[in-house]
């Protein structure tokens, strides 16, 4: 099959929906924008600071931008976290204390929170500090209303946890229109539980965030949607103040908080990534469109499907066979601009209990926001492919993991 001109007439179908991004991009841009504006963001906020970081204007001119953008009282943006997990790790122990309860309503979060939380046995977990974790699946791709209202009128929650995006399950992501209709019932059954939602992948997919419909509390990573792929590491957490400031007594020392913390010449670099954020999802947005749409017509099972509405930049594929995985992985890392001539083949990782194969040819380490494609080596043997710069790239990409794929 000539991959281009498959691409070329793909492009042609999905006309509407290319357009529909266009403008979400431009909205987006709009209240990034603003926020700079309304921070009156200058050139003195790129200076730095080191050792204990005491006065480091242009960092907490940052999370001023960061929480406007996201509709938050507050925000902490800090390049000393190191990943999302890491990020929703320091939540957790921050709002939770031993004799506590907390509840995920969409399932099983992330492999990587499994040790975290007690799923898995680790003696630094919150299983070991006394604090006890329950569960609620999803109900057809959507929140299991009756469960949630019936558990917590029977028990007291600390922390509800909702995880927009899918991991690695074959679950679908939660629009906003979803956590809306779930937290306003939160709230009425149990006014005093904390909802905390996992926001990775899910920044800029559409205009409203889990702030705006009521949840208290979100976490992302800066290596994602928001870091627009210039951010080198960090990530964030933004919502309830209050809760802002016990996160960041967490992650620093209680007294302290949000006050210290030197950025070491990261401001420019979060700032000039979330100015580039808005575009850096469009971009993943058509990909993830246009190779919904390719993929399901040479008779692939795809989640989401292209006319269907997109909460995350992920999309998964459903290949059916281990070497079909592979070789579309291998596709997108040749696409790639970074370790173009390399290989991946499908390896043990930290955090994960199947072997993984991943395609990152990234700038940055692990960015998900730059083009990469993973999946762990177990049945149905479903590829995750998400992210890319711009979208010329992305198509590029497309064009190569396609003939990986015929080949």
């Amino acid at each position: 099959m000539e991959t281009k001109k498959i691409i070329k007439e793909a492009e042609k179908a999905l006309k509407k929906e290319i357009s529909a991004i266009d403008e979400l991009i431009y909205e987006n841009s709009r209240k990034v924008l603003n926020a700079f504006h309304e921070v009156g963001i200058s050139e003195i906020h790129f200076g730095t600071t080191t050792g204990y970081g005491y006065g480091d204007i242009g960092r907490e001119a940052i999370e001023k931008v960061f929480a406007r953008v996201l509709d938050a009282e507050s925000a902490l943006v800090r390049n000393q976290f190191i990943s999302g997990s890491h990020a929703l790790t320091v939540a957790f122990f921050a709002f939770l204390r031993p004799g506590d309860t907390m509840i995920s309503i969409t399932g099983e979060p992330y492999d990587t929170l499994h040790e975290v939380i007690g799923i898995k046995d680790n003696p630094s977990s919150l299983k070991s500090y006394g604090i006890s974790y329950e569960c609620i699946d999803l109900k057809d791709d959507d929140f299991d209303d009756e469960s949630v209202i019936d558990t917590l009128k029977e028990k007291k929650y600390r922390l509800v946890h909702i995880q927009r995006s899918r991991g690695y399950s074959n679950r679908k992501s939660l629009t906003i229109d979803k956590v809306e209709r779930i937290v306003k019932k939160i709230a009425q059954i149990s006014p005093n539980s904390i909802i905390m939602v996992d926001n990775c992948y899910c920044e800029f997919v559409e205009e409203k965030t889990p702030l705006t419909v009521g949840a208290h509390i979100i976490v992302g990573s800066l290596i994602k949607n928001l870091g627009g792929g210039i951010a080198p590491n960090g990530a964030y957490i933004a919502g309830r103040k209050d809760l802002v400031e016990l996160a960041a007594e967490r992650l620093t020392l209680p007294g302290e908080g949000s006050e210290v913390g030197p950025t070491l010449g990261i401001n420019k670099d979060f700032l000039r990534g979330l100015y580039m954020a808005p575009s850096a999802v469009g971009a993943s947005l058509k990909l993830s469109f246009l190779s919904s749409y390719i993929l399901e017509q040479l008779g692939y099972r795809v989640s989401p499907r292209y006319d269907e509405p997109h909460a995350d930049i992920v999309l998964m594929i459903e290949f059916n066979s281990p070497d079909k995985l592979i070789s579309f992985t291998q596709g997108i890392q040749s696409g790639s601009a970074i370790d173009a001539f390399a290989t991946p083949e499908p390896t043990e990782m930290p955090g994960y209990d199947d072997h993984i194969i991943m395609a990152s040819g990234s700038f940055i380490q692990g960015s998900s926001i730059e083009i990469s494609c993973d999946g762990p080596l177990r049945p149905p043997y479903n590829a995750y492919l998400q992210g890319s710069l711009t979208y010329e790239y992305a198509k590029l990409a497309l064009e190569k993991a396609l003939a990986k794929l015929e080949d």
